[in-house]
């Protein structure tokens, strides 16, 4: 890391739910959040959810979200860059993204070495025990032919299709899961004590759950759950030495 520079994380804003309106407040303040980071930000990571749809066809994509399109593309543009992964809400990202607005696109958790720290980087979702209805709709939702079959609609009912399914996601009705299940029953805690059985990770970052969190799975490691920007507006910041769980006005 270059000195004085930082690295941010931030996941789940979902933008486009639940009205045009929340959502419009909401991504000016996400485009307000990156404004105020990136005199100092080296990098910065967008776990996953970002929208609360989004599909790609060929030559179509939904439309809106404009300012914060166009404000990660003016961040790359100046040399930060930026990463995004797919959640469970905009796993159809394909090259967009990437020709566009210069970003990098994981569809999978990564690991990341800064300043001799490791990190393990991912929405977080499907992963650890449990969730296993989520596992299964997830397996649909990446079938090859399912996505054909999708792909072929005129994007006007794609579009319409996804927007009703939006509509009953737990950010829309409200139901966010937001208690904390204890560490024995948090899925993505018991994913990350596994993964230190085999090797150690300093850090791991997750979104997903919609609860900020910060436990340690081992005596010399940390999971990090990012919450979400509906109601939290949290966000992780790592200066090179420490990393913190922030909110954004308030």
């Amino acid at each position: 890391m270059q000195a004085n520079k930082k690295i941010y994380f931030a996941s789940d804003f979902h933008l486009g739910v639940p009205s045009f309106e929340l959502s419009l407040a909401r991504e000016k303040k996400i485009v307000r959040w990156l404004d105020a980071i990136k005199s100092d930000a080296e990098e910065i990571y967008l776990v996953g959810d970002i929208f609360d749809f989004w599909w790609e066809y060929k030559y179509t994509i939904p439309k809106g979200q404009t300012r914060l399109l166009g404000k990660i593309a003016e961040l790359t543009d100046s040399g930060i860059k930026v990463h995004f992964f797919t959640g469970n809400h905009d796993l159809w990202m394909r090259d967009y993204f990437v020709q566009e607005l210069g970003v990098t696109v994981n569809h999978a958790p990564i690991k990341k070495t800064y300043n001799h720290k490791s990190f393990l980087i991912g929405h977080g979702d499907g992963l650890g025990p449990g969730d296993k209805w989520y596992k299964f709709l997830k397996k649909c939702f990446t079938n090859p032919f399912l996505i054909w079959s999708f792909n072929a609609l005129h994007p006007n009912i794609g579009f319409w299709i996804a927007r009703r399914s939006s509509k009953r996601s737990r950010i829309t009705t409200g139901d966010s899961d937001k208690q904390f299940l204890g560490e024995d029953n948090e899925w993505l805690m018991s994913y990350c004590k596994e993964l230190s059985k085999k090797e150690h990770t300093d850090f791991y970052i997750f979104g997903h759950r919609h609860l900020p969190l910060d436990l340690k799975p081992t005596p010399t490691s940390r999971y990090i759950n990012l919450g979400e920007w509906i109601n939290d507006c949290s966000y992780a910041v790592f200066d090179g030495e420490k990393l913190e769980l922030k909110t954004f006005e308030g």
